[in-house]
């Protein structure tokens, strides 16, 4: 049965929830890694060989958070004694040492404050593309979006429209864990439903903002769970086409009120790399999880169907807080793609290529 719907993919055709579910299934790694290697090649033509990467900093403004999620160490009630809200002066000597590393991006990323309006938002975007003109602002995932319009007393639309004006340029697809309302109930009880994360991202997209898609996985989730969310990825980028990515990265369950028995080994995170990409059939890029999985198994995930290493991550602070901090620089990531055998480049955003 599975051999038969890896040659149903093959030949192009798109797989039901069914199928999808017997893949995640599967324990014939070998058979969909090719698959989804062949796909991946399909879908990149216009650059064989070629993986890319972003240099560009996390910043998270604050951790802050009502939301509460219980697979997040990071978050902090305000008040906390190590709760933290950036100052401008702080934001912006991160920006300097970024531009100075050679990056083109920053990913701005903060938690549920109670206190933060859409003007707090507006002030600091005009801010940074005041000083710093040509940067890519990546920032605020659909949570953040829909908890700034509830305070601010606007709808989803007028606050993708003033922060777009003030200079939001993509978002990142954060917030998304797994698009089941049945988990998401579990897990951050407190946060968006399914079809709220995918109504902020559908605006966005009409509104000309791209985004990233992710899928946290190795928690509650069942495989059925899993299809489902990427079923709604697939069937809103039939709609949009505004996804520029997907990333599907593993939980962590240090520090975290969730807990469990560890993390997703390599064998796991492979399958669903694979089972992404030959699911996705409209999703051009695939990235890897190399701050979850480390450099080795996210070398060999270039062959089980990603093509792109994601970013360098000057700075990450939401995955360390759970206990894991790989750390890899623009030189160790090139190093990384070309001992695989394959080129690297860099990229922007919208993945258009930079030649260096």
């Amino acid at each position: 049965m599975i051999d038969a719907i890896l040659n149903k993919a093959r030949e192009g055709s798109r797989l039901s929830r069914e199928e999808i579910i017997s893949l995640l299934g599967s324990r014939d790694l070998l058979a969909l890694g090719g698959i989804a290697s062949e796909l991946a090649r399909k879908r990149n033509q216009d650059r064989q060989g070629i993986v890319t990467y972003i240099v560009d900093r996390n910043i998270n403004y604050s951790n802050v958070c009502v939301s509460g999620c219980r697979f997040c160490a990071f978050y902090r009630e305000k008040g906390a004694k190590d709760a933290f809200l950036l100052s401008w002066e702080e934001i912006r000597k991160k920006i300097e040492e970024t531009v100075e590393l050679g990056g083109i991006q920053i990913l701005l990323q903060g938690g549920l404050h109670p206190d933060l309006n859409i003007d707090y938002y507006i002030d600091l975007l005009t801010e940074i593309k005041t000083a710093f003109p040509s940067i890519h602002i990546h920032g605020f995932s659909p949570p953040e979006i829909l908890h700034i319009s509830k305070l601010s007393k606007l709808a989803v639309s007028q606050t993708i429209a003033q922060l777009k004006e003030a200079g939001l340029d993509s978002i990142p697809g954060g917030g998304a864990e797994v698009l089941s309302d049945a988990v998401r109930s579990k897990i951050s009880p407190e946060k968006c439903a399914a079809s709220q994360w995918l109504a902020v991202m559908e605006t966005a997209h009409n509104a000309g903002l791209k985004s990233s898609a992710t899928m946290m996985f190795g928690h509650l989730e069942s495989p059925a769970d899993i299809a489902d969310h990427l079923l709604a990825l697939r069937g809103l980028q039939d709609k949009t086409n505004g996804f520029t990515a997907f990333i599907p990265w593993t939980f962590q369950p240090g520090n975290t009120e969730l807990g469990g028995g560890g993390s997703i080994g390599g064998f796991d995170y492979l399958r669903m790399v694979a089972v992404s990409r030959i699911a996705l059939d409209n999703f051009k890029h695939i990235q890897v999880s190399w701050v979850t999985q480390g450099a080795k198994v996210a070398q060999v995930a270039l062959f089980f169907g990603a093509d792109d290493m994601g970013s360098t991550m000057i700075e990450e602070n939401v995955v360390k807080a759970a206990g894991v901090s790989f750390r890899m620089s623009a030189e160790e990531i090139s190093s990384l793609v070309q001992d695989a055998g394959l080129r690297p480049m860099r990229r922007r955003n919208d993945y258009s290529l930079i030649e260096t």
